[in-house]
């Protein structure tokens, strides 16, 4: 799932809660009222199991896990279903396995998506620090040559404006940095300028 994707989904938690909620319920509905043993139903919990892995990472995939596997029980139990251990074992693991996968593999990506962000981040401060440097230098080297020539008035007023430019841009850097950790929040056409 791309991170975008990803980012929709967490931008409403309650509803991939509440879906996932009636999918368990209706795959627990089903399993009492259809078939038999025999039949594969119980292995529908995998779409609520991995909603919930997919949305809020391992935690919480593996709690799926865990309550798609105390549906089955229930179900036994209501149904008064004696299953073997390779039936147990047919229905649990891959359950717990996609819950515990899938949430771990969600928390790799927004891991991975933070320190990329932090990367663009820097690189583009990086940048914008190399232009500074380049501005400042080019505005004192003109004053400087002002000066040398004689127009003393037309050198200080070349220092002066790049003294205030200087002033604005570190200015404004110091402001982003004290963002702290929340360099990935930087709009994304300006982490895109930073990748480049």
């Amino acid at each position: 799932m791309t991170a975008p994707r990803l980012r929709l989904l967490e931008a409403r938690p309650s509803l991939v809660v509440a879906l996932a909620g009636l999918l368990f319920a209706g795959v627990f509905v089903v399993r009492l009222l259809a078939g038999d043993a025999a039949d594969a139903y119980s292995m529908l919990y995998a779409f609520p199991v991995a909603l919930i892995a997919t949305t809020f990472g391992i935690r919480a995939g593996a709690g799926a896990s865990l309550l798609a596997v105390a549906l089955i029980v229930a179900w036994t139990l209501v149904d008064h279903i004696t299953l073997t251990p390779l039936g147990w074992a047919s229905r649990v693991l891959p359950l717990l396995l996609l819950g515990i996968l899938l949430g771990e593999s969600t928390d790799r990506m927004r891991t991975v998506e933070r320190g990329r962000r932090r990367l663009a981040a820097a690189a583009l401060l990086h940048r914008e620090a190399i232009e500074i440097n380049d501005s400042l230098l080019q505005g004192m080297a003109a004053a400087k040559w002002s000066i040398e020539t004689g127009s003393v008035d037309a050198g200080l007023r070349t220092l002066d404006d790049t003294m205030t430019r200087a002033h604005r841009l570190v200015s404004d850097l110091i402001r982003r940095a004290e963002m702290d950790d929340r360099a990935e929040l930087l709009p994304d056409n300006e982490v895109a300028r930073a990748a480049d």
